[in-house]
């Protein structure tokens, strides 16, 4: 299988951001994983922390499942570009251009894509954005 791609001109020309309409949220517990319903969570992500583990989740699933304290309602925006997992500057470039238009993002990288979390009112402004940074790398 090939490593993905480490060219950062490539990859921003060539990175088609894709929007999930779905509304994500970050929840953490200090319960268990073992006693997590997580095939019914069907989480997007889920990190192990010091301080408890955060899951990404549907709204609608982690409501469901009685998580009522849900943290940053976000959509996930993918780049739907088989990136390297060393490849050097494409994050910073990303979240460099949406700190410019004030937009705060959240970034899982996938073995095949990396995922942006942004605040569902800044989807589409985070949308715009990316397409300027693949206009500029594809020179148009």
């Amino acid at each position: 299988m090939a490593p993905g791609e480490n060219n950062l001109r490539t990859l921003l020309a060539t990175m088609h951001p894709t929007l999930d309409p779905t509304t994500y949220i970050f929840l953490t517990t200090t319960q268990p994983l073992s006693s997590l319903p997580l095939a019914a969570l069907q989480p997007q992500l889920i990190a192990h922390e010091a301080e408890g583990t955060t899951i990404v989740t549907t709204e609608a699933l982690a409501t469901a499942h009685g998580f009522t304290e849900p943290v940053f309602a976000c959509q996930k925006i993918s780049l739907t570009v088989h990136s390297s997992l060393e490849a050097i500057g494409l994050i910073a470039t990303i979240t460099n251009r949406l700190k410019d238009y004030g937009i705060s993002t959240n970034v899982v990288s996938g073995f095949f894509h990396d995922h942006l979390y942004v605040p569902v009112a800044r989807a589409e402004d985070a949308m715009r954005a990316l397409g300027e940074l693949t206009s500029e790398a594809r020179g148009v």
